[in-house]
Parts: structure tokens; sequence; C-alpha cells
């Protein structure tokens, strides 16, 4: 699932054309202001439901998400609201909103409705599913699996993926910063030549907030529908999960909520809960996710930024500080980690080597000011020879990345997690102790660094 932040989309879809209602309106229009509806109804719809109007021969698809009264009730728009007016019959769907899914999903581009942006033939799906589901049951989950290696040096080594678990990537404005553009993303990942096997979901940002609040449900329900019937093994990207929290403070306004803490919905942490909590494995597969979290002021003490971290697996924190010194990917290693950083888990050699490189590296970090300040020299034998192997250590942690050789001109490097136990063990027994610091810099494994 991607969010875009252009003003303007490239991705254009007509709305569905709108056949006959089967039965009586469900209610009229009462007020409309911005993208809330208030209807009065004949018969009072549950939440969540999906309810409809047509206008010049198109359906404008609404969500219910609040009853004002015994015979009114609050829905959201999932489209512009241009040229509704008061009286206008509502009509209901019979059940939340629903996506059509088939296997020929994989290689297109959709929006939340299933229906598709680039350019393509609709879905030929026989089945429908609603985006608004409950989890797996516990008798169908299955526990997380092994570590899942990246080939980041740093990741696998301090803050390792997991099979089927859940990984958050936080930072704040411009560290690290990701793509931005879903149209040049679509465009990369084809001339990668992975679009065959990848399904892409868009929530634009010029799009109601009703939008970008549930696509990442409809997202998920695809995810669901590939782990279930199509493959054992589904990888769920989600840029960014704190526009999925900031939509729905959006809506929590316009509904009419009282704001809680720092302003956010009431309802944050459900909300929060109701999608993390679906991303899971069962026995039909894996749902192994890679949620990527902005950090508002670069403050992980942010309510929005809490909520979501209680709900995973493996923490990667960008640090605007490493940022700063040229050390990329600029992941703090002290304050990145997992809950599967274990000896059952990881296995002992694993477990030391990531303990030792931490513990070096926090040392560094406890002597920084006294280095600063005083010079190396304040510094006794010991000391200086833990700074000299951190110093060795954080330049050996970053990396070159494919996706941006051609603009650094350095090719890109995948390093195997034994590879790089064992250039970390070389490192901390003082194999590369006489090594200029920038020879270490920006490389994959050590081999040939002399």
């Amino acid at each position: 699932m991607i969010e875009l932040s252009t003003a303007s989309s490239p991705f254009e879809t007509a709305r569905p054309c709108c056949p006959p209602p089967n039965g009586p309106p469900l209610g009229v229009i009462e007020e409309v202001h911005g993208p809330v509806i208030d209807i009065l109804c004949e018969r009072l719809p549950p939440l969540h439901q999906a309810v409809y109007i047509c206008l010049d021969g198109e359906r404008y698809t609404f969500e219910v998400h609040r009853h004002l009264d015994e015979s009114r009730a609050r829905a959201i728009a999932l489209h512009r609201t241009g040229g509704l007016r008061r009286l206008m019959p509502v009509f209901d769907t019979g059940g939340p909103l629903q996506v059509p899914v088939t296997p020929d999903c994989l290689g297109r581009l959709l929006d939340i409705f299933g229906r598709p942006l680039d350019g393509g033939p609709l879905l030929n799906a026989s089945e429908t599913r609603p985006i608004v589901a409950a989890p797996a049951p516990l008798s169908e989950a299955s526990g997380m699996g092994e570590i899942l290696p990246t080939g980041i040096k740093v990741i696998d080594l301090l803050c390792p993926f997991v099979r089927g678990g859940k990984t958050g990537l936080f930072g704040g404005a411009g560290v690290g910063e990701r793509i931005r553009e879903g149209h040049e993303l679509w465009h990369d990942m084809q001339d990668a030549g992975v679009m065959p096997r990848t399904l892409m979901v868009f929530g634009q940002m010029d799009e109601s907030p009703g939008v970008r609040f549930r696509i990442g449900l409809s997202a998920l329900t695809y995810a669901e529908y590939l782990r279930d019937h199509v493959a054992k093994e589904v990888l769920f990207l989600m840029d960014n999960a704190f526009r999925f929290v900031q939509a729905g403070s959006e809506l929590s306004g316009l509904l009419g909520r009282m704001p809680a803490t720092v302003g956010y919905q009431p309802t944050l942490l459900s909300e929060v809960a109701e999608l993390q909590e679906r991303i899971s494995s069962t026995r039909s597969g894996n749902i192994t996710a890679v949620e990527a979290v902005y950090v508002p002021a670069d403050d992980m003490t942010d309510p929005a930024v809490g909520a979501i971290l209680a709900h995973l697996d493996t923490t990667v924190i960008l640090s605007r500080n490493q940022a700063a010194k040229g050390i990329y990917p600029a992941v703090d290693p002290l304050a990145s980690g997992s809950r599967m950083m274990d000896r059952v888990t990881l296995g002992e050699r694993h477990y030391r080597v990531a303990q030792t490189v931490r513990e070096h590296l926090a040392r560094y970090r406890e002597l920084e000011d006294i280095i600063a300040m005083l010079g190396l020299e304040a510094l006794s034998e010991a000391d200086r020879l833990t700074v000299l192997r951190a110093r060795l250590l954080q330049r050996y942690l970053t990396q070159p990345f494919f996706v941006v050789a051609e603009h650094t001109g350095i090719a890109g490097a995948s390093v195997p997690l034994e590879t790089t136990l064992g250039d970390c063990e070389d490192f901390i027994a003082g194999k590369y102790d006489d090594l200029p610091e920038e020879r270490c810099y920006m490389r994959g494994s050590m081999e040939g660094a002399r």
C-alpha cells in the first residue's frame, strides 16, 4: 500500500456506472459538509455499512461511521462530494465495502475499490471480500518463523526482520527519505522485473480522508487473499502507517469527536489495532509486514508512534544524527532492535557478536563528549582501543544500495549474514586495528579491504 504526496495524480479511473437500485432508498441526504454527509434514514444502517448515491449516472460511495440518533447516520465520502445536494436518495449496498479478489490481481495497480489505475481491464473476479473483517482466529494463527535476511548488514546484525512478523521503519522528515511519487515507483518496479509478482494498491493524498483511512484495509484484504489462495509467503509493504493515523484524526474531527492526547482521535489505539492485528500468519501462509512510519518532529514519544510501536516485532530507527555524519543507512544501532534478539532464536554466535558490537558502540557514544572536549588522549588505553574499533564498526555498518547506484556512482552490495558476523568478529578481535577508517566506509564485506 502506497500513499502519494502529490496534489494531483497521474492515475485516473472512471467512477463505476450506477445501475438501477434493487430496492427503495435507505433514506435521503439531510446535510452535506465537506466529505461528510448526514443521512435521514428510513432504517438505520449498521456502522461500517457502504451506502451510495447515484449522480449523473455515476455511483458515489460512502461509509457509515456514526449514529447520530435513532433516525440519522453520519457517513464519510470515498469520492469527491461536488454536485451532492439535500434530499438526494441514498441506497444501501447491503454490506461493508467489498473488493474483487482473484489471482489475476498480481501485476496490477488498483485503487481502494479494486478498480484499475494502470489503464488495464477490470479484474475478472468471481469473488469479493469485505475490507472490514475480523483477524484470523487464534486457532488458525501460527507463530513467527525464522530470521528473514535482507542483505543489509546493520539490520541483519542488530535488528533482524522476522518471517511472518511486523517491522517498522521510523524516521523524521528527510531522514533516509523514501520514494514519494507512486508513478515513479510503479515504473521502477516494472524496470526491476518484479511487477508480475506484485500488487500495488494506492490511496492518494488528494483523495478523501475516508479513502486514506481505509486504503490500508483494502490492501490488507488482498494480502490475506494471496496468503490463503495464491502464495505461502506475502511481503506487505505500507508507506506510510502514520498517514493512516493522520486520516483517522481528520475523520474524528469531521465526525464531531472530542480530540484526545496531543489532538489525536480518542479511538487511536483501537483503530491502529484494527489494522495491525489483521497482519498475521496462519497455517495457510505468512504475511511479513514492513511499514514506514513518519515520526512527527523526530519525537518517538508521539502517541501515534507509540500506538504503532506496541504492535511491532522489529523496530528500525532512522537517526538524523547518523545521517548528519554521512552514516547510511542512517540506522541508530542502539535504539533499533527486535523482540527476537535472544540466544534461542539467533543462535549463540549471532547473539554474542551483536551484543559485543552494541557494547562497543554504546561505550563510544558515552565517551563522545569527553573526546570532543579533551581529546582521545584523556581516555585510558582500553577506552581508546574500544573507540578505535567502534569507529571502524560504525563505518563498516554503512552500505551502498543498488537503488541509488546511478546517483552515487557506487555499486550496490548485498552481504550474507555469515559474512557480516565473520567481519564483525575480526573487528572485535583487532584484526583491522591498523586499517584506515575510510577503507571500511561504504563497502560490502571486508574481503580485499587491505
